[in-house]
């Protein structure tokens, strides 16, 4: 009964006209900044958070919360149309999602991935309401130690989700975690492997690399074929699934959504690790797993279920701890502390209205989205009827724009620039991008908590199979490895990944 007493209380505030108003701005705001390659829901949330000083505290988040999930959903439409992730997330979704299109399912894909994306956003919210209390418990067993130890589970998981030989995988991991390092050391304060160059010691930016690893590099290869390429448009398909696409999608949706609602309460990149996950269990569980990175529906509708789930339960240690799960949710906490609004556990019975109108308003906008989104799926699919002599150079400044408005700095171009040559040779040499780009990611996270934690066990490394928490994850981690290593294993993934001529 006291469930729904609060979530009356969140629909009488999520249901008021001005409310309403700022949740649609959101999402459309969300999706254009998704659809635009380069351009994240990062920059421009804070690129609008001086508006909330003028807006209702509640208005205000809505309207940052509907960017936040909007860029989700739009994300995945230039990941599947012309192989350009928007965010970290997204870069699974090229791997199946790309391919669709070039198969002709560029519809059922965009389809298959506004649904996937609509259920599990509705679940995640409904998982918010119900259960973000007991939750949060999670969150507080989790210590330095153990997301040093849950990002080394993830970086095994990535090895898995390569395509390729194993001693690739992990060069390139290994790379991506090098590069990771590169920037102002954040405990000593120097700079480490910036060259002198003074643009490189804030890192370098993961935007910068995606686009040149993914887009400046597709494009190349494009390019190469000539008259040999393939050619989207003649096959765009039907905008919907077919009953086989159907029946392959929704059991990976659900999969997708429970293990985004999982990992996305996690602080530091919990929608990121959700749909590297995703893509991994699918592929174990499938009886075809050869068909990944061929066009699976179920390699693109289980991470893109788990990338919104796992966005939208983020939510859960933001407005129940006031800890960030990522760059979005720190600079809300920002837009709340404008309000003089303290994040924590506090919020629920300080605030009732904002915590409330915000959970019911992320399930209308989720709404919104959907009815939005399947009707533009057409428009999206047009820009396959673009002759590729156009498209690719307004791919390219799009692309510039994007990096450019990062950092306003011309040198991330010729950063983006290198990186699409470097990415074209490596696309070359048979080397996956995406595990480079989450050794990128968790790079910076796990040297901090490895940090972190030996700081707190006063230089003690055991602290790391001592806590029950952590050692549960490394010992998950460690009979990762050894199943990828066993002879049987590694040749029915070699069996699994081989290319076809």
């Amino acid at each position: 009964m006291e469930l729904i007493e609060h979530l009356s209380l969140g629909f009488s505030v999520a249901l008021s006209f001005e409310n309403l108003a700022y949740c649609l701005l959101g999402c459309l705001l969300g999706t254009l900044i998704g659809v635009l390659p380069g351009i994240g829901p990062v920059p421009t949330i804070a690129m609008l958070l001086p508006i909330t000083y003028v807006l209702p505290p509640v208005a205000g988040l809505i309207m940052l919360a509907g960017i936040y999930y909007g860029a989700a959903y739009g994300g995945s439409t230039t990941a599947i149309l012309v192989a350009l992730p928007g965010e970290t997330a997204a870069v699974v979704t090229v791997l199946d999602g790309h391919q669709m299109a070039r198969n002709g399912r560029a519809g059922a894909a965009l389809a298959i991935a506004a649904l996937g994306s609509f259920f599990a956003g509705c679940v995640a919210t409904l998982v918010i309401a119900a259960f973000a209390p007991p939750l949060a418990e999670v969150a507080f067993k989790f210590g330095p130690a153990e997301y040093f130890s849950l990002m080394v589970l993830g970086l095994i998981g990535a090895v898995v989700l390569a395509s390729g030989s194993l001693p690739k995988a992990i060069c390139m991991i290994l790379l991506g975690l090098l590069l990771g390092m590169v920037g102002t050391d954040v405990n000593s304060g120097v700079a480490r492997y910036d060259f002198g160059i003074p643009e490189l010691q804030d890192g370098i930016d993961f935007a910068v690399v995606a686009m040149g690893v993914f887009g400046f590099s597709e494009i190349m290869n494009n390019l190469e074929l000539k008259d040999q390429r393939v050619d989207l448009t003649g096959k765009v398909g039907s905008l919907y699934p077919n009953k086989q696409e159907f029946k392959e999608s929704w059991p990976a949706v659900v999969r997708g959504t429970a293990v985004g609602c999982s990992l996305g309460i996690l602080p530091g990149g919990g929608a990121v690790l959700s749909s590297f996950a995703s893509y991994t269990l699918e592929k174990k569980l499938s009886k075809n797993p050869e068909r990944f990175g061929k066009g699976h529906p179920a390699g693109l509708a289980g991470p893109e279920s788990a990338n919104n789930a796992g966005s939208q339960a983020s939510f859960i240690p933001l407005l129940t701890l006031g800890i960030p799960g990522n760059a979005v949710t720190a600079l809300m906490i920002g837009a709340m502390t404008i309000h003089n609004i303290q994040p924590g556990p506090q919020v629920m019975t300080s605030h009732p209205d904002l915590f409330w109108g915000l959970i019911v308003s992320m399930w209308l906008g989720n709404l919104m989205l959907v009815v939005l989104n399947l009707p533009l799926v057409g428009l999206w699919v047009k820009l396959l009827n673009v002759p590729y002599r156009i498209l690719f150079p307004a791919i390219l400044v799009f692309c510039t724009i994007g990096v450019y408005s990062l950092n306003y700095n011309v040198f991330d171009i010729w950063m983006t620039a290198a990186f699409g040559l470097i990415g074209y040779i490596w696309s070359k040499l048979k080397c996956e991008g995406a595990p480079l780009l989450l050794g990128l990611v968790l790079g910076p996270m796990m040297e901090e908590n490895f940090r972190r934690a030996l700081l707190l066990a006063r230089g003690d490394y055991t602290t790391f199979v001592t806590r029950p928490l952590s050692m549960s994850l490394l010992i998950a981690a460690a009979i990762l490895v050894v199943l990828v290593a066993l002879p049987s294993i590694r040749k029915k993934r070699a069996e699994a990944f081989v290319e076809e001529d």
